[in-house]
């Protein structure tokens, strides 16, 4: 049987952009810096498909574990398990730290 779909599907109500955030890009997020340990939540940029995650991670917090050329490796916990991730940094906002 055909495979039906991308990794795409089942998105229109997901990656939707809220009215007042449409537009330009912001550079600013493009181009951030993160750290080792950073803790980063994981909201995609729907206007930029490079470097995207699966849907099923959408919302997750994780943890930076590296870097790979541009892109950033976020570790996350799903069901008991490490999950290593390659996303590129528009599709990553730092959390706030209490210290």
């Amino acid at each position: 049987m055909k495979r039906t779909g991308t990794s795409r599907r089942k998105t229109r109500s997901l990656y939707r952009k809220n009215i007042n955030d449409r537009g330009k890009i912001s550079i600013r997020r493009y181009l951030q810096k993160l750290e080792n340990g950073d803790k980063v939540l994981l909201k995609t940029e729907p206007a930029i498909q490079t470097g995207m995650y699966f849907r099923r991670f959408h919302g997750k917090i994780g943890t930076v574990s590296g870097k790979q050329g541009t892109n950033y490796k976020v570790t996350i916990k799903e069901n008991n398990k490490l999950k290593e991730l390659i996303i590129h940094p528009v599709h990553l906002i730092k959390c706030q730290t209490k210290e």
